[in-house]
């Protein structure tokens, strides 16, 4: 009798608990009534009929992602592999279509990146794909939304997150992208190097004109000195010309002084006799009254041919003679 209660409480039980169901967050369930749609149940603690209402299935409300790889040629011939990212989910109020009206809706997403895809990348080159991906990510959201709103899809973003050329590709474009960046550092280079000469010239041609003035300063300083030597040696009467004489064999010997202090100067000055210096002072000193008397000449006739030119300059003319006058 015990095992008579039990089965019907049993199978009470079990149909008790197969009234109630939950559905999750973020998803819904559809409900099927002898193998026909019933209900669509959204998240919560639902109600059906034991036996009679079953769960068809249940379809996930969440945004989800699909990476979809293909490989294609562009424009000018090179076959690149490429990674397009659909977001997409599954809209609320359409749940029975996407359940119903695609089986596979993830080969049919892919199908049309493909389609988009290839329809777009050969009308490119290789050097616009990677400019104009956006473009493309855009031109693949805008078909798919186009075909996939019909079965109950939202797409919600594309992305191009790859574009990968082939190997030699790649190699050739670094081989070129290293040959400009090496030939913009030869130009920097040159120019670099070009500041400098242009620095060092400047820097050489200031050097120089300091230089130059150094030495004017210094031979102007010389010139005073030597002028109040020679005034000096004027006021103790010693004349011009023995004074100007003494200062020059005053500097030979201070320069074969200098000369002398260097350890390792290999100079030899020739005549070097002990009488050198009284010769040179007697020649300077011939020189210079030669010299004079040379500029006295010089003045004196200068002189003379101003007092003639102006004595020419002052002759009265005397008016021509009348014939009235000549005849006696």
């Amino acid at each position: 009798m015990e095992v008579i209660f039990i089965v019907p409480l049993v199978l009470a039980l079990f149909v008790f608990f197969s009234l109630f169901f939950t559905v999750k967050q973020q998803s819904s369930v559809v409900i099927e009534r002898f193998g026909k749609f019933q209900s669509v149940r959204n998240s919560g603690l639902q109600i059906k009929i034991p036996v009679i209402d079953r769960v068809a299935g249940r379809v996930n409300l969440k945004i989800q992602q699909l990476d979809v790889i293909i490989e294609t040629k562009t424009k000018d011939n090179v076959f690149i592999k490429m990674k397009v990212s659909v977001q997409f989910k599954v809209i609320q109020e359409k749940v029975y279509d996407a359940f119903y009206k695609l089986e596979y809706p993830h080969d049919q997403i892919t199908a049309y990146v493909f389609d988009v895809v290839r329809a777009e990348v050969p009308k490119l080159k290789l050097d616009d794909v990677f400019e104009r991906k956006d473009d493309i990510a855009i031109a693949v959201k805008r078909e798919l939304n186009e075909a996939m709103t019909t079965y109950g899809y939202d797409i919600i973003n594309t992305l191009v997150t790859d574009i990968d050329p082939d190997i030699q590709v790649k190699n050739a474009m670094n081989r070129i992208n290293a040959a400009d960046r090496e030939k913009t550092a030869a130009e920097f280079e040159a120019e670099s190097s070009r500041i400098r000469i242009v620095a060092k010239a400047k820097a050489e041609a200031e050097s120089k004109r300091l230089q130059g003035q150094g030495i004017a300063d210094q031979r102007r300083e010389i010139a005073r000195g030597l002028v109040e030597s020679v005034e000096v040696l004027n006021g103790v009467g010693i004349n011009s010309q023995e004074a100007s004489a003494l200062i020059v064999v005053t500097q030979h010997y201070d320069t074969l002084q200098a000369i002398g202090a260097d350890a390792n100067s290999n100079l030899i000055l020739l005549p070097n006799s002990p009488q050198a210096g009284s010769d040179m002072l007697n020649n300077m000193v011939a020189s210079f009254s030669a010299s004079n008397q040379v500029g006295e000449m010089m003045k004196k006739n200068n002189l003379t041919k101003k007092v003639k030119s102006k004595d020419e300059h002052h002759t009265p003319k005397l008016p021509p003679a009348n014939e009235s006058d000549l005849t006696v």
